[in-house]
């Protein structure tokens, strides 16, 4: 029989009819299995990485044979990587399966998006012509949303931080609202055990009421035919399919069926009442953590925004933007404009959305900061060195060994570099960006942000590169 005792008082009766709960082995694995580590390559940035194994619902996803530090590779700076959870990965395959690139361009609202696996992951997902909105409603959680974007390294992503509310104002704007849910998190009890001592039925039922807000507030953004992907870390009825029941009651939405793999023991479900589809990961049927998961399609049409009409922003600074287009790639296809003193850019055809999006909502990141200009010269950006827009030919390129890359991440002395030239260098590990540095005739200055250096004190460090990959 199960350890009553090993989770909160009243957790295992919650789960007694809960569809495909196995309170013996679920309580075995919580006891006596460790939480599995796995990362999402980027495909724009790809790495090998060696003894691993594929996590089979998502695209370049893999298990790692243990966990390494992270902190101290430096191709996790460089954004070649994402640490995630597996079962989260899941919302892979439903937007590979709802997605149709011949419909034409798409926009993405990730509405609960730091710290940004989900985020990273839709941006791998989707086009250059799609944009990605991904929404942090804390703000103290911004930094690291936009962090870790930037170290993705698309640049058709912007990063805002509002409340829902404020997006009801976007009438059918979205044609896919992801939302993952603040919930009880009794699927992280095994990776974070002190997830237990917050949860409580009174606690499951306060998140239902916030997921139902959530939801209400964000409905109208969605276009007709549109589609909303929700996910909780919960494994509590009330706060899945009955959150399904209650969209398809209150709101005009279909349920979407996923195709699955029988392999996977995904456990497939359906709501009580609409019959709606959801998708309930347990950590003893598969390899990762605890997840729900579904997707609906909005049936009815609930307004449409203003047409819109560019405002008048004056005459473009031609010059200046001339000075700039030597760093990018492809600058004709780029729409420049300019914040206080910095200089961005970010797709032409997404121009339109993001002069809509500033008159409704406090945007945070909008396409990639590529610097200041002083005189003639680009003092550029880290949001550069790190975007997939750079024409890195334009630069100077220092390649360092991996105790160098880590002296450079942590602002410090890098020891024998030798300094061949002089002026804005890429500084890169395994032809990986980390990051500028100017080059002086005698030293070097480090321009790392200091806000994301490394403070760790360092392990010891690997033999021939970086933990658990190849070069």
């Amino acid at each position: 029989m199960a350890d009553d005792t090993l989770f909160p008082e009243g957790f295992i009766q919650s789960l007694k009819d809960t569809h495909g709960f196995d309170e013996q082995t679920f309580t075995a694995v919580h006891q006596n299995a460790d939480a599995p580590t796995s990362v999402r390559i980027n495909p724009n940035k790809a790495v090998q990485l060696s003894n691993t194994q594929p996590v089979p619902w998502c695209r370049d996803a893999f298990y790692l044979p243990s966990r390494p530090s992270f902190t101290f590779d430096p191709l996790f700076h460089a954004g070649a990587y994402y640490v995630q959870e597996a079962s989260s990965m899941f919302i892979d395959h439903i937007l590979r399966t709802i997605y149709n690139t011949e419909d034409g361009p798409v926009k993405v609202l990730d509405l609960c998006a730091a710290p940004g696996g989900k985020s990273t992951l839709i941006s791998s997902a989707i086009n250059g012509d799609d944009l990605l909105v991904s929404n942090e409603i804390i703000k103290a959680r911004v930094p690291i949303l936009t962090d870790n974007l930037n170290r993705w390294g698309n640049s058709n992503v912007v990063v805002t931080n509002n409340d829902p509310k404020s997006f009801a104002r976007l009438k059918s704007f979205f044609d896919i609202i992801v939302v993952d849910a603040p919930c009880s998190g009794s699927g992280m009890f095994r990776k974070d055990p002190a997830a237990m001592d917050e949860w409580s039925e009174a606690n499951v039922e306060l998140c239902q009421q916030r997921q139902e807000r959530i939801l209400a507030d964000i409905y109208p953004a969605l276009t007709e035919d549109g589609y909303l992907i929700y996910s909780t870390c919960s494994y509590s009825y009330q706060e899945d399919e009955a959150i399904l029941d209650w969209l398809c009651t209150e709101f005009d939405f279909e349920s979407v069926r996923i195709s699955l793999d029988a392999a996977w023991n995904v456990v497939e479900s359906q709501s009580e009442q609409h019959k709606a589809w959801g998708y309930r990961f347990y950590p003893d049927k598969v390899k990762g953590e605890g997840l729900f998961a579904a997707c609906l399609r909005k049936k009815e049409n609930t307004g449409e925004l203003p047409a819109y009409r560019s405002k008048n922003q004056g005459k473009p600074n031609y010059k200046e933007i001339d000075l700039l287009k030597p760093y990018i790639d492809r600058p004709a296809e780029q729409y420049f404009f300019k914040l206080n003193d910095d200089w961005l850019a970010i797709g032409k055809q997404h121009r339109e959305s993001l002069e809509m999006l500033q008159q409704y909502l406090y945007i945070k990141k909008s396409g990639v900061r590529l610097g200041k200009l002083a005189g003639k010269e680009l003092i550029p950006d880290h949001e550069l060195a790190l975007s997939l827009m750079i024409d890195r030919d334009a630069f100077i390129q220092t390649e360092l060994t991996y105790d160098q890359a880590i002296a450079y991440l942590r602002k410090d002395n890098i020891d024998d570099l030798n300094i061949n030239q002089k002026g804005w260098s890429l500084m890169t590990y395994q032809d990986h960006v980390l990051g500028w540095a100017k080059l002086l005739p005698n030293r070097i200055n480090n321009y790392y942000p200091k806000e994301i250096r490394i403070l760790a004190q360092a392990p010891q460090p690997p033999k021939g590169g970086a933990p658990e990959t190849q070069g």
